[in-house]
């Protein structure tokens, strides 16, 4: 099982945000770089990058620092990277960047066949960002009517599902263990958990789900809770 140590970007500055309240931010740095050269020196094999201002319509606004981090860590660590993906164009843009795979969430859920065009260019995660089941959409400010569970059919070329409960993201509360067991029961394709994960023994639990591909960690590494070498030592 893989570790995704998590970088959110906005305007080029590191931050976490807690259950996705844009107002509830805390900063923990103003070079990118720097953390995911930290991340990848400590045996990261992928780092996941979420453009935050394009997840709320505001454009690729870090776009230029995804690209400069994809090129710095060719070869030596993977970028997952997503939002504000919204068109092939999007998906073609991460490529010539550099990016491994592409993370769709409100495009996916409003337009289920762009997964399958998109994957064309580059694979595909399907993130699915939900509150008590239900996905959200447009940076977790909008809710759907799309349930988790019809969500997991919907995508059959997707390469994995990013399975985020948005009521735990940021909050180091711990994961969602009973809802992602369920969700990678429900499906082939590779699930990578994140939202909520705050020690080890979080990790060490997540590692025995089967179906698990990765678990996503950001604000309990930010927060000294573990270091990646740990984390990384743990799922192996």
């Amino acid at each position: 099982m893989k570790l995704f140590p998590a970088i959110d970007l906005f305007s080029g500055k590191v931050v976490r945000l807690s259950q996705g309240d844009y107002q509830a931010s805390t900063e923990y740095g103003d070079n990118p770089a720097a953390v995911a050269r930290s991340f990848v020196e400590a045996g990261a094999e992928w780092i996941h990058i979420v453009d935050l201002n394009a997840a709320r319509g505001e454009g690729p606004v870090n776009r230029q620092v995804i690209s400069s981090l994809a090129a710095e860590f060719r070869g030596a660590a993977s970028i997952q990277a997503g939002g504000g993906v919204r068109s092939v164009e999007d998906v073609r843009q991460f490529h010539e960047a550099g990016v491994a795979r592409a993370v769709m969430g409100s495009a996916a859920i409003r337009q289920p066949e762009l997964v399958m065009l998109c994957t064309d260019v580059l694979p595909i995660a399907v993130g699915l960002d939900h509150r008590d089941g239900f996905v959200a959409v447009e940076g977790w400010t909008e809710a759907s009517s799309v349930h988790l569970s019809e969500a997991l059919e919907r995508y059959p070329t997707a390469s994995a599902f990013v399975i985020t409960d948005i009521s735990r993201d940021g909050m180091l509360s711990g994961p969602d263990i009973d809802g992602l067991s369920s969700a990678a029961s429900a499906t082939s394709i590779p699930v990578i958990a994140s939202g909520g994960v705050s020690s080890l023994d979080d990790l060490r639990v997540l590692s025995k789900i089967s179906g698990l591909a990765g678990v996503i960690a950001g604000k309990a590494i930010y927060e000294g809770r573990f270091s990646v070498a740990e984390a990384v030592e743990v799922l192996r």
